[in-house]
């Protein structure tokens, strides 16, 4: 029997997963962690050794308190200075004390430490630069973000890790990227448990704005117990998940399709979906990312310690596509074309 049902989804899939690849964009089109209209000046600016571009964008999300943008954007920045640097130390050289400089390289710098097998101790001693930023920015919460991620790597205690968090949340009540480090905080894999990561996530987005991307919060809740096996931890049940996955179709729903501000939280929804076999909405997830593929969650290291394994994103995006694709076509009949059933001497006909 199982070789039968083998030769008949086999058919199936020949026939149909071409029409079900409509929806998606060609593979050769799909762009890994594009930057938006403007973040990308900045960026080949920086790349041609200007960091004036860069300075500019980052002054004006201070100034007009774009903090999620910002946050995106200091991010992506210290993430291209990791392997060209030299328009950050020209930045630096011509104005030492640019609260936006200094934050790009605080950003840099955890990073750099993050990678180090002496991780904790080499965090640690990035302290008094992390609390010199975060303690010059009294409307910003993006410092505080990355006080949390620091505080994190560095083993700081519960209520350490507290009182960063009130700093942050003080400053923006529904910051994205402050929220997010709160929930690695209290995952399974640092300090907390899947529970306890889920009921943060599920509190958190009762109370954000329904257009806020807090709300998709519980989706990457989701992810991380997703990557282990259920017989592990059966203390969040599948249909939590799911539940998480819904919430996050209804924000993703908000958004034009191909916005590239969702991408990070449709691609996690994306891959939720897939896992959970709910093929038809991952196919229509899929449609909305269009070519915005984001590094996480396809890029993610499987694994722990040194052992752990980084998969190739764009490869890991186009393969969950095509699987989604495939699996859709081998439960769809034979004789259905999309538009009926195909008659004798159609195209499902002899």
């Amino acid at each position: 029997m199982s070789f039968l049902r083998a030769l008949i989804g086999a058919a199936r899939a020949v026939r149909h997963a071409p029409r079900l690849a409509a929806g998606f964009v060609p593979d050769d089109d799909v762009l890994l962690d594009a930057p938006d209209e403007r973040l990308a000046p900045a960026l080949v600016a920086a790349a041609l050794a200007d960091p004036e571009p860069a300075a500019k964008l980052l002054a004006t999300t201070r100034d007009t308190g774009e903090w999620e943008d910002r946050d995106r954007y200091v991010t992506r920045l210290a993430t291209f200075a990791y392997s060209r640097d030299g328009w950050l130390t020209h930045w630096l050289s011509v104005a030492p004390g640019d609260p936006d400089a200094l934050l790009v390289t605080a950003q840099l710098a955890v990073r750099r430490a993050w990678e180090s097998p002496a991780r904790a101790e080499r965090l640690r001693e990035l302290g008094p630069l992390i609390h010199a930023v975060a303690g010059e920015a009294p409307h910003d919460p993006v410092p505080w973000r990355l006080a949390l991620d620091h505080a994190r790597g560095a083993h700081a205690g519960h209520t350490v890790f507290e009182s960063l968090w009130e700093q942050a949340v003080r400053r923006s009540p529904h910051h994205y990227g402050s929220h997010v480090a709160a929930l690695k905080y209290l995952s399974a894999q640092w300090y907390g448990s899947h529970r306890a990561a889920f009921d943060f996530a599920e509190q958190a987005a009762d109370d954000a704005a329904p257009d806020s991307l807090v709300r998709a919060l519980p989706v990457r809740a989701a992810h991380d117990r997703l990557r282990v096996p259920p017989d592990r931890d059966p203390s969040v049940p599948a249909a939590r998940v799911d539940r998480a996955a819904d919430r996050a179709l209804a924000l993703s729903e908000v958004f034009p399709a191909g916005d590239p501000w969702p991408a990070e939280v449709r691609n996690l929804l994306a891959y939720v979906l897939v896992e959970r076999a709910r093929w038809e909405e991952a196919r229509e997830e899929f449609g909305r990312i269009g070519v915005h593929a984001t590094s996480f969650p396809w890029g993610a290291a499987r694994g722990v310690g040194r052992g752990a394994v980084r998969e190739d994103p764009l490869r890991g995006f186009l393969a969950a596509r095509d699987r989604v694709r495939g699996e859709l076509a081998r439960r769809t009949p034979l004789w259905e074309t999309g538009r009926g059933r195909a008659g004798r001497g159609g195209p499902g006909g002899h």
